[in-house]
């Protein structure tokens, strides 16, 4: 593992842990409150990072930067699902 690989997952390990209220929060109260035009391109950005870091050979990066672009899917879905929001 190069040192970036490790620099990378730690902070999208950071940035994926930050979402975990919003996501919960988003499931408990039946409400979609991240604005479309924020969670497709956040998601979207996040699945092609995804990508290039595999094919940098940066597994672990790839894999975290995975699950907080489905973090981010998740709050997408949200707002389709439930259309109330704050």
């Amino acid at each position: 593992m190069i040192w970036q690989d490790l620099v990378i997952t730690i902070v999208n390990i950071v940035f994926t842990t930050a979402l975990l209220p919003q996501v919960y929060h988003g499931f408990k109260e039946k409400i979609g409150p991240i604005k479309l035009q924020t969670s497709i391109p956040t998601f979207l950005g996040c699945y092609t990072l995804a990508i290039c870091f595999l094919t940098l050979s940066l597994p672990f990066s790839a894999a975290v930067t995975f699950l907080s672009g489905s973090m981010w899917f998740l709050l997408f879905l949200q707002r389709l699902i439930y259309k109330r929001h704050i």
